[in-house]
């Protein structure tokens, strides 16, 4: 029998940590999944208003790090470090996910227009740029427009994860005329169930598609 995929997950925030393992256990029990968390990572971009150099290095040797470790594949939770990732991933020889490579990907899968929900707005330009790669490379004509979920993030890192879930799936039911709603981050796709609740159209989230993608890669 081939041995369990080991996956390493590299965090730049703690409230990622929960959700991502909570799919895996769920949907992928045979991998073999461990934590690497840098939680300066979120701060330190805020403060320098874009991925600089350093940070891009940083990143890289967090995915250096995770190699050296026996790691068979490395799946990033934060959203907010896109071009980073994508560099990490030119350098290595084991496959490197971006947070949302494959929730975008199953959102083009829905239709031409897609809505995001954004609760950490340092992310969301680097997300839309992301997104719009994505579309190129495939060939899409999907568009995304981003909304903010004001005050959410606050919340969550306040302990008040049903405050999080409402204040998002507020901010769901406020969106009309799209053919599918991600929800940014990792950190975010525990509201899922709320906002599925109020409204009808597909919630996607990071963690479930980005899953979905390691299985099937590991499954080739």
């Amino acid at each position: 029998m081939a041995a369990a995929p080991r996956i390493a997950l590299i965090h730049a925030t703690p409230v990622a940590v929960e959700p991502i393992q909570k799919v895996l256990a769920s949907d992928w029990p045979d991998a073999e999944p461990f934590n690497l968390l840098d939680d300066s990572l979120s701060p330190d971009l805020a403060r320098a208003g874009e991925i600089s150099e350093g940070l891009t290095e940083r990143i890289v040797g967090l995915a250096r790090y995770a190699r050296s470790t026996g790691a068979d594949g490395i799946l990033f939770t934060c959203s907010a470090f896109g071009s980073a990732i994508a560099t990490a991933a030119r350098l290595l020889d084991i496959p490197v996910l971006k947070p949302n490579e494959a929730m975008f990907e199953a959102a083009m899968d829905q239709g031409s227009k897609v809505a995001m929900i954004v609760t950490f707005a340092p992310a969301q330009a680097s997300m839309e740029a992301e997104f719009a790669e994505e579309a190129e490379r495939l060939g899409s004509a999907a568009r995304l427009t981003s909304f903010v979920a004001e005050g959410a993030m606050a919340a969550l890192r306040a302990g008040d994860a049903p405050a999080h879930h409402a204040l998002v799936a507020e901010q769901a039911r406020a969106i009309n005329g799209f053919d599918a709603i991600m929800l940014a981050h990792f950190s975010t796709a525990p509201a899922a169930a709320a906002v599925r609740a109020a409204v009808s159209v597909p919630i996607l989230t990071s963690p479930e598609a980005a899953v979905a993608k390691l299985r099937r890669l590991f499954r080739s």
